[in-house]
């Protein structure tokens, strides 16, 4: 795995110290392989050990070694992209989920999606977007499905919840405390919850019982430019793996709703 990729892959594990390093690196590899340990620190206004934190968090054993790999790869690029090309930046983000998305876990997902009574997904603001369009692409397999992005709606619709039913919440951080309340109340009455987020040890994925890692990205300044990609790229993931599994038996279901559609198109 590149060395961008692994920064990315735990880009909302480090701290804000570990971060300025990682942007560093993101943004200037160049000079990176050029500075000792001891000036890096002083260039980016952090210890030496937040550096070699940060390294360690990379699988790097030490800075040298980390150098060493940066250099090699940087020796590979013919031409720096002065403009950022946002189409690859996309395409980067759905390269990466094979990286981060467990298929094990994603096919235990999906027994639990196929043995649920119903299933509900939460998220807020930007996920809560996310959420409803899980909600809407599994209501089309047939599924009882319920969406909210109002906390407290979530949190009455959990109460009412048994070990039949099913949580999925979304949160790109997994740091949302209104999206790890309401699973930690749906949790709490039994019923089973998936966390698709970017953040292994988040709040979120330290509450939900199976955790599906979507890709991590880093936004400039403002967490609004934040993709959502990842996520929703997990969520049809596992909407193709489910209809892949219930396609011969609800094969009608399907049929009827292509038909329903049809007349709805010029």
């Amino acid at each position: 795995m590149k060395i961008k990729d692994k920064i990315l892959n735990v880009y909302t594990q480090l701290s804000p110290a570990e971060r300025r390093v990682a942007d560093y690196v993101l943004e200037r590899p160049d000079d990176v392989i050029h500075y000792s340990i001891t000036e890096f620190a002083k260039i980016v206004g952090v210890s030496e050990t937040t550096i070699h934190r940060m390294i360690k968090k990379l699988d790097f054993e030490g800075y040298q070694a980390f150098k060493i790999a940066l250099a090699r790869e940087l020796s590979g690029i013919e031409e720096t992209i002065e403009r950022r090309d946002f189409i690859d930046e996309e395409i980067d983000i759905l390269r990466r989920l094979k990286d981060t998305l467990d298929m094990k876990n994603v096919e235990k997902a999906v027994e639990w999606i196929l043995s649920a009574h119903r299933i509900l997904f939460f998220g807020v603001g930007l996920s809560g977007v996310v959420s409803e369009y899980a909600s809407l692409k599994f209501s089309l397999l047939g599924f009882h499905t319920f969406f909210s992005n109002d906390p407290h709606v979530q949190v009455i619709e959990a109460v009412n919840l048994t070990g039949d039913d099913l949580v999925i919440s979304i949160s790109h951080t997994g740091n949302i405390r209104d999206t790890v309340k309401s699973t930690q109340v749906a949790k709490d009455m039994g019923a089973k919850t998936i966390a698709i987020t970017t953040n292994r040890q988040s709040e979120l994925a330290r509450v939900a019982h199976l955790v599906l890692q979507s890709p991590p990205v880093k936004y400039d300044t403002y967490e609004f430019l934040r993709e959502n990609i990842g996520e929703i790229a997990v969520v049809d993931v596992l909407f193709k793996e489910t209809f892949q599994r219930i396609y011969r038996e609800r094969k009608k279901h399907f049929e009827n709703l292509e038909g329903v559609f049809k007349p709805k198109r010029f």
